[in-house]
């Protein structure tokens, strides 16, 4: 019960539902009380009606009631459904104690006033309409009431019906109409929650209600808000990453020119780390630029872009630092996609993928990149024989700056951010895998792009 509350404090479409449907029920019985009373008045009217016909037929025709008789024929006809006319003056002690189902005389005191009773006579109630006629005869017609209480239950009863058909479709429909009402909000909501992080375009308000308007206007300012926001850190970002790259390449300049000056191996030794940390501040600074440029919105790709030439051109530029670690580095089979996406895009997150599987596979090891088509969509996959990534760690490998604890790599931690920045961009998909999932050693990173729009 407590939980109910809840959720009925919580959702205005179950409180306006409940609300409508108690009214409607509450209504539906007012109304059929009222409905059934009313026709059941109606209905016992009408019976006196008929009896007061039949009296007027009487006295108007000068009929005279037939004396009362024991005929055994009357036990075939329907007792409660027959009217009976008898003299106040019929007075014969046999007819009367034989019953009025036996075709007997209601005993009936004789002073009774005129007009309509309701009389209980041997365990019987009867509606009985006393008549002087014009010859002063006093006449008695009578009915039993429970076959007009049956007939007016019927008749009330019928209705009442459409109430009780009605009642429960109408339910159904207002919960149906109440459901369809909250719909907009509920597409609304779906839209909104399916965004990636990068998309700040408002929403469509054209085809909310009125009452919604307002808030969807709300989110779209919220939205610019956070744009400007994000704009605002991005363009920080890379102006100050921009500045500082002057001053790192000139102390990296002097650094060259101190190490040809003669030094003691002591003093050689620190320059070597200070050049090796300068370097690592290059590096981050151009991660950072890089990241900046990923997480800024681009325009749409005219054409599509070829895998395997994006292929190429990163080992152009890395194929230096696999020679250094004696790494086997190359293209398997001739498959080709073409995806669309910026071709700048597409280098980047390769070349992140590619320099992170060459710093993590040991020196001897191998790194392989290929292409396959499935489902419609394009599959790229580098495969290194490094150390692997563990499932613990998996979910975490994407945050800026995290590295993964214990590895002896130098690095910024901003090139799996990179990629999935990218990815979200481009509408692709990633997974990694284990190489080798018996000893869970080596990586495969796959990356699933849209060959067409």
């Amino acid at each position: 019960m407590d939980g109910f509350k809840k959720r009925l404090n919580e959702s205005v479409q179950l409180k306006l539902s409940l609300t409508l449907s108690l009214t409607i029920i509450a209504v539906a019985i007012v109304a059929g009380i009222f409905s059934f009373l009313s026709a059941f008045d109606e209905a016992h009217e009408l019976q006196d009606d008929v009896l007061r016909q039949v009296a007027h037929l009487m006295d108007r025709q000068r009929l005279t009631p037939a004396t009362p008789t024991t005929d055994t024929r009357l036990k075939d006809v329907d007792e409660e459904s027959r009217v009976i006319v008898q003299r106040l003056d019929d007075a014969n002690p046999n007819l009367s104690a034989a019953g009025v189902d036996e075709g007997g005389t209601l005993p009936l005191p004789k002073n009774i006033a005129d007009g309509l009773h309701t009389l209980e006579v041997g365990g019987e109630t009867f509606r009985v309409l006393v008549k002087t006629t014009a010859v002063g005869e006093r006449i008695a017609v009578a009915q039993e009431s429970g076959f007009r209480n049956e007939i007016a239950r019927d008749g009330a009863l019928r209705t009442v019906m459409p109430f009780l058909i009605l009642m429960p479709v109408l339910l159904l429909i207002v919960a149906d109409l109440v459901r369809k009402m909250f719909l907009p909000i509920a597409a609304l909501s779906r839209e909104i929650d399916l965004r990636a992080d990068q998309e700040l375009h408002p929403v469509e308000d054209r085809n909310l209600p009125v009452e919604v308007r307002p808030f969807a206007v709300a989110i779209n300012r919220l939205l610019a808000r956070v744009g400007q926001t994000m704009e605002s850190q991005r363009r920080f970002v890379a102006d100050a990453a921009h500045e500082l790259r002057s001053p790192l390449t000139a102390m990296s300049l002097q650094a060259e020119r101190l190490a040809d000056a003669e030094m003691s191996e002591l003093v050689r030794e620190r320059l070597t780390v200070l050049r090796q940390g300068i370097e690592r501040s290059r590096s981050l600074l151009d991660q950072l630029l890089t990241l900046a440029k990923a997480q800024s919105a681009g325009d749409l790709p005219k054409s599509p872009i070829s895998v395997q030439r994006i292929y190429r051109r990163v080992l152009e530029d890395l194929m230096p630092l696999a020679d250094a670690k004696h790494i086997d580095i190359g293209v398997e089979g001739n498959q080709d996609a073409e995806v669309w996406a910026s071709e700048l895009d597409m280098i980047a997150l390769v070349k992140n993928l590619v320099d992170n599987a060459i710093r993590y596979t040991p020196e001897g090891g191998r790194v392989d990149l290929s292409v396959g088509l499935s489902g419609g969509k394009a599959e790229l996959r580098i495969q290194d024989s490094g150390p692997g990534i563990p499932f613990a760690e998996r979910a975490r490998v994407f945050d800026p700056f995290y590295r993964i604890l214990g590895s002896e790599q130098i690095g910024s931690g901003l090139g799996l951010s990179i990629v999935q920045t990218i990815a979200h961009r481009v509408g692709a998909e990633i997974s990694l895998d284990f190489a080798d999932e018996v000893q869970k050693t080596g990586l495969i990173v796959t990356v699933i792009a849209p060959i067409k729009y």
